[in-house]
This record gives C-alpha cells, structure tokens and sequence, in this order.
C-alpha cells in the first residue's frame, strides 16, 4: 500500500474505501471484507448512518489501531461550535475509538467557521491527527484557511473522468492541501463502466474499467476512497500500483472532461437548499 503525506507529515493510504449508500445492516460485513483485502483506509461519516458498523469491523478485524487511517465527517446541521464538539464526540462514540485520523468539515454550507475552530481545537489537543473540509470550491478553501489558525489538510471533492477538477488540483498541489476524490465512478452516471475509452485503455492493460480510472486519479497525485459491496470489486480497485497509464492514455482520460458534475449541481440554489438544511438528528 502507498502512502502520501499530509501538510502536517501525517501518512495516509493513497486509496481507501468509502461506505457511502452502503445499507447499515450490510455494512459491517462489507467493511470486515474490505479490511481482509487489504483496505487500511475508511471513510465514513455521521450522515451515513454507519459508524458503528464502521467500529465494530475494525474491533473484530484483531489489527492494531494505528494502521488505520479512519476518517468520518461533521454535518452542516452541528457546524455551531460547541455542537461540533459534541457531534464530534457522538461520532467517536460511535466508532468506538479514541483518536480520529481525519475530521472533515461535509459540505461548504452554515456555520463552517465556528465548526473549523472547534476542529482545530480537537486537533490541539490530539483527538484528531489531521483535519479537512469536502467539497469547497478554491475561494472558500482559500478564505477558510487565511483567516483561520490550521491550514486544512485534505479537500475531498467529487472527481472522476467526466468531472476532473483539473483547476482545483492545481490550486490544492500548490496550497499543499491533499485532493482525495468522492464519487470517482462518477456513481454510475454516464455509464463509466461501458465508456468505449476506458475499456480500451482497461483492455490495453488487462485490467478492469475502475482500476484504470482509480490508476489514473492516482497518476494525478488524488487520493481515492473507492465503494463496493463485492469483494472481487474490492481487490480489483486495490490493485492499480503494477501498471502505468502512458501519457497518451492519461491524455485520452483527460479528453473526457466535461467540467461539471453529474451527480449534482453545486450552483443550482434548491440543491444547496436542500443539502444546507438537511437534518441527521433531531
């Protein structure tokens, strides 16, 4: 396993696996899987409704805590300060853990400066190794980490080949902030698996359709949080360290870019609506 390393020196897996979607009732199998292949990195989060089941694999896996990399997230709806605190500890609570790798900050909605210094003080007082935010565009990164203390470390955006977020990885390279990708099947949209590029390079290399574009992410220096519930799927999207895409390939990929999102309309003011005042809790 491949490791990078955050703006603080802390290590974290070049490519993890994410729950998201995935039935609570499922999950703690799924993950126990995960973990058996070799997956190290997990991320979850408190709107996922899946952090015990997250805890519970980990415990009965019989490795030792510090080689995971766990992440999970805050939502908009405890962004106030001391609400972050508490949530943060719900979140622990639930995992059943006593430090966390990755705090991120869900989506760029509310509160999020109260959140971010409640962060930083968990951060301060080692409950968490390393902190970030998720899907903020480069002028409210920018903004948050000007006029704020800890500079993020990790922005997890959704990245895929039809929405590559090249001008934000430039921007995060250079601010020394790691991209991690969500969605980087793109959730199935545009029919990924069948895309005639992609299978030729994957045919090319003997290799699946999701491994060439968790390779070629990987290629761009993106860490990758791939989901699945089969666990042949698990080792196929693990195995992406033996081959390289050529520059002729990753130029292909690139092509495919069509510079927005087909899962979600960041700009579009109902959707904020509705993700801004989603409610986990009472």
């Amino acid at each position: 396993m491949k490791d990078v390393r955050l703006n603080n020196g802390v290590m974290m897996p070049a490519i993890g696996f994410g729950v998201f979607q995935i039935p609570e009732n499922e999950t703690e199998r799924v993950v126990t899987d995960a973990i058996e292949v070799g997956y190290r990195l997990i991320d979850t989060a408190s709107a996922y409704f899946n952090e015990e089941q997250v805890g519970s694999a980990i415990r009965r896996s019989g490795i030792k805590r510090e080689e995971f990399f766990i992440t999970t997230k805050l939502w908009v709806q405890d962004y106030e300060y001391d609400d972050a605190l508490r949530a943060f500890d719900l979140s622990m609570k639930k995992l059943g853990l006593d430090y966390l790798d990755l705090y991120l900050m869900h989506k760029p909605y509310g509160n999020y400066y109260a959140a971010w210094r409640a962060m930083e003080r968990l951060y301060k007082e080692g409950r968490i190794r390393a902190i970030g935010v998720t899907s903020f565009s480069d002028e409210r990164l920018q903004d948050l980490f000007l006029h704020n203390e800890v500079r993020p470390a990790v922005n997890q955006l959704e990245t895929h080949p039809f929405f590559q977020q090249q001008a934000a990885n430039t921007f995060l390279q250079q601010e020394g902030i790691q991209h991690e990708a969500w969605a980087p099947f793109a959730e199935g949209q545009n029919d990924i698996f069948n895309h005639p590029v992609l299978k030729e390079i994957a045919a090319r290399h003997g290799k699946g359709v999701g491994a060439v574009v968790l390779r070629w992410l990987n290629q761009r220096n993106i860490v990758v949080i791939p989901k699945t519930v089969r666990k042949e799927r698990m080792i196929e999207n693990l195995n992406i360290f033996d081959f390289i895409l050529t520059d002729e390939e990753m130029k292909a990929i690139a092509g495919l870019d069509t510079r927005k999102s087909p899962i979600y309309d960041d700009m579009d003011l109902p959707t904020v609506r509705a993700i801004g005042t989603h409610k986990i809790h009472d």
